[in-house]
């Protein structure tokens, strides 16, 4: 599958479908979901980053079980805005993963996701570094899906 832009994908999505929110880290997918209405994300759960047919068969089962209908990929572009490596490995990897879960994808920029969030974990949340380690590439999925929620009500 193609990866779409983002007001494709919404248009692609009957009512009442969730997108799920992916924040692919070295280690770990953050994974975030939307509510049936497109307004609000949620941290889900985070999936150990391992061979794509196991993450994929992972992100194709919660599509299921949640009723989701598309997935919303961090892509990580420099501060500048310009793509690098690391956005060209994003791309290749979300076409692979919308191909072998069948879901549509969307990429939406993720910079400074992980820093806002480990900046309100720190500060507000107040939370230890190790429970940090645990919720915040969960935390950042659901910041670049409310991000994309937003842009798509505004749109």
């Amino acid at each position: 599958m193609p990866i779409i832009n983002l007001t494709d994908l919404r248009a692609a999505l009957p009512r009442g479908i969730r997108l799920i929110g992916l924040d692919p880290g070295q280690r770990t997918i953050g994974v975030a979901l939307s509510d049936t209405t497109l307004m609000i994300a949620s941290p889900y759960g985070s999936l150990r980053r391992g061979r794509l047919a196991a993450t994929a068969a992972e992100i194709a089962a919660i599509a299921r079980r949640e009723g989701a209908g598309g997935l919303v990929i961090g892509l990580p572009l420099a501060m500048d805005g310009t793509a690098g490596r690391a956005a060209q490995a994003a791309r290749d990897w979300t076409h692979a993963l919308s191909a072998a879960t069948g879901l549509p994808a969307a990429l939406w920029d993720e910079r400074l996701s992980t820093a806002a969030v480990t900046r309100v974990l720190i500060g507000e949340a107040d939370l230890s570094r190790r429970r940090r380690a645990e919720v915040v590439d969960r935390a950042a999925a659901a910041w670049l899906l409310q991000g994309a929620l937003d842009a798509l009500a505004g749109a």
